[in-house]
């Protein structure tokens, strides 16, 4: 059964470590770049924008494979990193 350590983290944080795992990602991470228009420079240089985050976070929203993938590999459920982009989108 996963553990869902984050549950009380910042939505931002979460989201930069969806980020981190979804760039290292030899499938997703190529993915996300060709969905959102950005290179890996633009990505690096926008990582800690809310909009950047929010995209993100949509990108797994809209992919079940990629949103459960990354909720294992960061330690949170689904749900979490859900309730993370409805914060998140209504921040900015």
């Amino acid at each position: 059964m996963l553990r869902d350590r984050s549950s009380s983290a910042d939505p931002a944080v979460l989201a930069l470590q969806a980020l981190a795992h979804v760039a290292g990602d030899e499938d997703m991470g190529p993915r996300f770049l060709a969905l959102t228009g950005m290179d890996a420079d633009a990505l690096r240089a926008t990582a800690d924008r809310p909009e950047t985050l929010t995209a993100l976070l949509d990108y797994l929203m809209a992919n079940e494979h990629d949103l459960l993938a990354t909720a294992e590999a960061i330690g949170v459920t689904p749900e979490t990193l859900a309730v993370a982009a409805r914060k998140l989108g209504s921040n900015w």
